[in-house]
């Protein structure tokens, strides 16, 4: 990563299954991996109030975000020794089944992978400044709390 360039994590709609198996494939080469983890967030079609979600459309503060994430992903890096991190978060709007957040970590054994994998969900979820408004069926919404 160049000094003062920020990776963008940030993917406009839904995340697809063709990207989610590229990134994949593109790790093949690195023959020092013996385990990867990944977890795909989706978005739900929660019923609330009587209302059933439809989609949800994210924003975020991509400057802050960036920066957070750059501080989370330093610190994972080192307290698991990853080979590889990454991770890709929706904007816009996502409708209900599709995929809105995918964190893929791969070291040379597994439990170091599945359990940066879990820790760095975690730290997304409750510290970078994205937020996200369920779409209802009938056209209103509301801001999503994280549970």
């Amino acid at each position: 990563m160049k000094e003062g360039k920020l990776k963008n994590i940030f993917v406009q709609g839904s995340i697809t299954a063709s990207f989610i198996a590229d990134s994949i494939q593109k790790h093949s080469s690195k023959t020092g991996i013996g385990g990867h983890s990944i977890f795909l967030g989706q978005v739900r079609t929660d019923e609330i109030n009587g209302k059933k979600v439809a989609a949800i459309e994210y924003t975020s503060y991509e400057e802050m975000a960036l920066q957070k994430m750059h501080e989370i992903r330093e610190a994972i890096f080192v307290k698991y020794e990853l080979t590889c991190m990454h991770v890709y978060h929706s904007l816009g709007k996502v409708p209900a089944g599709e995929i809105c957040l995918f964190v893929f970590t791969s070291s040379p054994h597994r439990k170091a992978a599945i359990e940066a994998c879990s820790e760095l969900v975690e730290k997304i979820k409750a510290e970078l400044p994205v937020w996200g408004a369920e779409l209802f069926e009938d056209n209103s919404h509301q801001w999503k709390v994280n549970q």
